[in-house]
């Protein structure tokens, strides 16, 4: 590491420890995460939430965690009826999939943050970190407060309620799915698979596409042949969450265009149809994603 660098890390570790209202780490630490949060004032949203999603226990467990909080008026900047919204029954599992996306596994102090890129979550997303010379923000939030040490772990705060991607940003950003986004947007799924879901997506890369005799793609992707694209697509797509322990339990699975696929396993590894699972449980804010290696057709 050049001196250049060394001297910006330093700096905005400067800016971060001097950043703080109250130095945390001269107190004796006596509540939890949970306790913590609860006493500081601030925080009465995430409280909520995290009663809502039913993560108090384990936020109070041994852990460690370290928590990016996000604070009252973090919050308050998400579309009005949003948090009322996640706060219903109904919506608890989007609740925790956000409140999870949150919290990172381990103690990590700020001094380790700012020599990260990204974080694994709890709900197995990463969350980019970037640090710009005294500034550090996790995915699109600023960290303004850090290293209020806990029982159970670390509080750094944040000003912006951080969201997981969906299946199809996750899609998007992976880059190797090109052809499967260009054909979800030409049969007008975009909107149904960024809904709520939950929904497991075997998912075709460009390799597997470029299996596909050329003129077969070009055909589908015409305006005319949308219907047929669309039915396609959604054999691929069964409603629900299917993690790959999941997956290796069935035999066959409903897929959104009513037909069934049948799946195939063998010494832990599966294939549905006649395409071979190839990487699984990538996880997404309404569903997963397992990729295949092969386009699976529907029966006519």
């Amino acid at each position: 590491m050049n001196i250049r660098k060394n001297l910006s890390i330093f700096v905005a570790l400067l800016f971060i420890a001097t950043s703080i209202n109250v130095t945390y780490a001269d107190n004796k630490v006596e509540g939890d995460i949970v306790d913590t949060a609860i006493s500081a004032g601030s925080f009465n949203t995430l409280v909520a939430a995290v009663k809502a999603a039913g993560l108090v226990d384990v936020l109070k467990g041994d852990g460690p965690f370290t928590v990016f909080a996000p604070t009252d008026d973090a919050f308050s900047k998400l579309p009005a009826g949003t948090v009322e919204n996640l706060l219903k029954p109904e919506n608890k599992d989007k609740l925790v999939a956000i409140l999870t996306y949150h919290v990172v596994p381990g103690k990590v102090m700020s001094s380790d943050v700012v020599k990260l890129s990204e974080a694994k979550t709890v709900f197995g997303q990463k969350a980019s970190i970037n640090v710009s010379g005294s500034s550090v923000m996790v995915d699109k939030a600023n960290v303004v407060k850090t290293d209020i040490k806990t029982s159970n772990g670390i509080i750094h705060v944040i000003d912006n309620v951080i969201i997981p991607r969906d299946v199809v940003d996750l899609a998007v950003d992976a880059g190797s799915f090109k052809t499967l986004v260009t054909a979800v947007k030409a049969a007008g799924l975009v909107d149904a698979l960024k809904g709520d879901g939950p929904f497991t997506i075997f998912a075709p890369t460009d390799d597997a596409f470029a299996k596909l005799p050329k003129k077969t793609l070009t055909s589908l992707l015409k305006p005319e042949n949308k219907s047929k694209l669309a039915s396609i697509l959604k054999y691929h797509v069964v409603p629900g969450r299917y993690l790959a322990d999941d997956v290796l339990t069935l035999n066959k699975v409903k897929t959104l265009n009513g037909q069934k696929a049948k799946i195939k396993t063998n010494y832990g590894s599966a294939m549905i149809d006649k395409a071979k699972i190839v990487s699984t449980d990538i996880v997404g804010l309404n569903g997963v994603i397992h990729v295949i290696d092969s386009v699976i057709i529907p029966k006519e």
